[in-house]
Parts: structure tokens; sequence; C-alpha cells
């Protein structure tokens, strides 16, 4: 499904309390794990050791890191939303993150997304988005929480 296209405020607003819609699927790989713990210097065996974490994992296999999966948003909302007409976006904040299952290498991931509200401050826009990262073939999501941008939008 093609992204919704927001242009102004009063686009933005016309989604307030609904869902915005799902990004495609994105596969975890090992190699994009080991690529992150290089990155951040969190090279914990459960995350980079595929051997000991078949054998001594609870998880019968390497996980992504938590924060890798968080990494992958801007990606995954960009296939939901296509914002256009801004000057800059900042990232302002996540409420009520919490990572609820495990994604194990090679698994597939995707981002839901439901506009909670939306807000005009004085020429800055203050959205916060529901989301949860799907993992193909699971209930449970691997994570949940609330974002928060700001857009500053052209005149």
């Amino acid at each position: 499904m093609p992204p919704v296209i927001i242009g102004s405020f009063s686009d933005f607003e016309k989604f307030n309390g609904q869902e915005l819609g799902a990004s495609d699927y994105f596969q975890i790989t090992q190699s994009q794990i080991n690529l992150f713990a290089e990155a951040t210097h969190d090279h914990q065996w459960i995350h980079t050791d595929p051997e000991r974490a078949k054998a001594e994992g609870a998880f019968g296999n390497t996980i992504a890191h938590g924060y890798l999966t968080l990494s992958i948003v801007p990606f995954l909302w960009e296939q939901i939303v296509d914002v256009r007409n801004l000057k800059m976006m900042i990232n302002y904040g996540i409420e009520s993150l919490r990572f609820a299952n495990p994604v194990l290498v090679d698994s597939e991931v995707r981002l839901v997304a439901k506009l909670k509200s939306i807000v005009n401050l004085r020429g800055t826009v203050k959205a916060e988005v529901e989301v949860k990262l799907e993992i193909k073939g699971e209930k449970k999501p691997a994570f949940s929480g609330v974002l928060i941008f700001l857009y500053h939008f052209n005149s």
C-alpha cells in the first residue's frame, strides 16, 4: 500500500485517532545484528554468537538488540507516511515503550502506526503516534509505544 501523503497540519489532522497503515515486512539478519553490535559496542552473546545462542540461549537462536528494532523505525515509518513540505522534523520523544517479544534472527517485522493525537503549537505540529512492531507469525509485537514527532512545515 502506498504511503499516506501529508503536506500540512490539516492533512495530518484528518487522520487523528485513526490507523495510518503498516509498512512492508523487513527481515532482520545476523549481518545487521553484527553491524549494530559493532556500532553500539554491545556484543552480548545472545545477539552475536549463533552457536552459543543455540546451545545455551533461551530462544534457540540469536536475537536482535531491542534498540536495533527501534532504530529501523524511521525506515519503516517512511513506508507508512510520506511527509512533504517540511522545513524540519524532530524526534521529540518516546512514551510507554515496551519490548514485549524478542526478534529472532531472520524474522520479518513490520511497523503498524495509528495517529493518537495531533496539535498545532504556534506553527510546530506535535504528532503522537502509537506504534507496534509486529513479528510475522507471532501474536505479541516486538515492541509497542508512542512516538512523538515535531514537524515544522513550510508556509
